[in-house]
């Protein structure tokens, strides 16, 4: 009997037939390419207006890092940057989760990856990028206004008070000291370092352009970038992943709880506080508009 089964073609035929019931996700012979999208301007930034933080993508990047039969975590991020240390914080979760599950992980820039932007997308294994793409901008900068000269012509009188020397360093309604100026250029310095070092160890030879070209700030379209070695490949997601992985791999779109599921799960957006909060942060909030406007017109966004 049992040679007689084993001569029938039935029972593997009726395993392959059960297969097409079963999610295609759940396959094991299913190629899936979990996607997490990064955008928008890195840090927290207003209560009605969080920026990217680790806080509140963390989970999102341990659900992609743990899909099942993934073969690949793929990161498509529009980012014209911002915090430098939630810059770097992410960077270092995609790395330590990459490492983890071994798998490798795929960048696929949309209109900006600069600044932080870009400082994440060093995450990948390989960067992948449109030709009207920006990436670089390898740099930190700061800035503020000086409204010293307005408040006394307008009969203000300021009134400070601290405890500390460089305390009030950098006030807006203060005369801007040199001092201070020198000190602020000192720490920018050491973040563009830690932010060289970064992407010298993360791209590594592939980087082609001299350090006076690639980390003055300066930011490049797609195909320049490839040039450079700041990108890999032109190259969509789609497209890519077809390529690489067949017609038929997957690609779930990896999110953030949101809604009624992140109230029950006990979370919120970064940075998200009650309506109220919300009400008297309106002075705040419109500032960080135009200060998020600012940051993405920068790149021609």
């Amino acid at each position: 009997m049992s040679e007689q089964l084993s001569d029938r073609t039935g029972l593997p035929g009726l395993i392959d037939g059960m297969k097409r019931f079963i999610p295609a996700k759940f396959r094991p012979d299913a190629a899936v390419v979990p996607v997490v999208r990064l955008s928008g301007v890195i840090g927290a930034v207003t209560p009605l207006r969080p920026g990217l933080t680790l806080a509140g993508i963390a989970k999102t990047l341990e659900r992609a890092f743990a899909t099942r039969h993934a073969k690949a975590v793929a990161l498509v991020i529009n980012s014209p940057g911002g915090s430098p240390v939630q810059s770097r914080q992410i960077y270092l979760r995609i790395r330590q989760l990459a490492a983890e599950k071994k798998l490798p992980v795929l960048v696929f820039v949309e209109d900006v990856a600069a600044s932080g932007g870009y400082m994440i997308a060093c995450a990948g294994d390989e960067i992948f990028c449109d030709p009207s793409s920006i990436l670089g901008s390898i740099g930190v900068v700061g800035g503020s206004f000086g409204f010293q000269d307005l408040i006394k012509r307008i009969g203000v009188e300021r009134r400070l008070y601290t405890a500390g020397e460089h305390k009030a360093m950098l006030d807006p309604f203060l005369p801007e000291d040199p001092d201070d100026v020198a000190r602020l250029k000192t720490l920018q310095r050491e973040i563009h370092a830690i932010f060289i070092a970064l992407v010298k160890g993360s791209r590594g030879a592939r980087l082609k352009g001299s350090d006076d070209v690639l980390f003055t700030g300066e930011y490049w379209a797609g195909e320049r970038s490839v040039s450079l070695g700041l990108a890999d490949k032109i190259g969509d997601l789609r497209s890519t992943l077809r390529e690489r992985y067949g017609d038929k791999v997957l690609t779930p779109l990896i999110a953030p709880a949101s809604g009624m599921l992140a109230g029950l799960l006990g979370r919120r957006s970064p940075g998200a506080g009650s309506l109220a909060d919300g009400i008297g942060g309106l002075p705040d909030e419109l500032i960080s508009a135009l200060e998020t406007r600012a940051i993405w017109a920068k790149f021609g966004f």
